[in-house]
């Protein structure tokens, strides 16, 4: 088991978790106390899980890794509601779905690994 700031998947977390803390900085009063710390709050659970799946074995680190993606899968839905409001740029937008993305692929990827018969 590698420590988990080691992983890459969780320093793809960090890196989403500090570009959240910024786009929240930078949202008008209304929506900052709703999607901004929505946002956040998601990113840091994300984090969360990456610790609690790399600690765990069979199933239950099969059910994290499964939240992981889920939570991953809010955060594009909010932060498409966010460019679509016009809180957020395209192009901050374009660096927190490639964040995303990155993370949904290796967490998939972990999944299929935990998934699979110990040989």
């Amino acid at each position: 088991m590698a420590i988990t700031q080691h992983l890459p998947i969780y320093k793809l977390a960090s890196d989403l978790t500090s570009l959240a803390a910024d786009l929240t900085k930078n949202m008008p009063r209304d929506f900052k106390r709703t999607l901004g710390e929505k946002v956040l709050i998601e990113c840091i659970d994300m984090s969360i899980l990456i610790f609690r799946a790399n600690v765990a074995a069979g199933q239950e680190r099969l059910t994290h890794i499964q939240q992981l993606l889920e939570r991953n899968q809010v955060i594009e839905l909010i932060l498409r509601l966010c460019v679509d409001r016009r809180l957020i740029s395209t192009g901050q937008y374009a660096r927190a779905i490639e964040l995303t993305d990155q993370l949904g692929r290796q967490a998939t990827g972990w999944k299929k690994h935990a998934a699979a018969p110990a040989a």
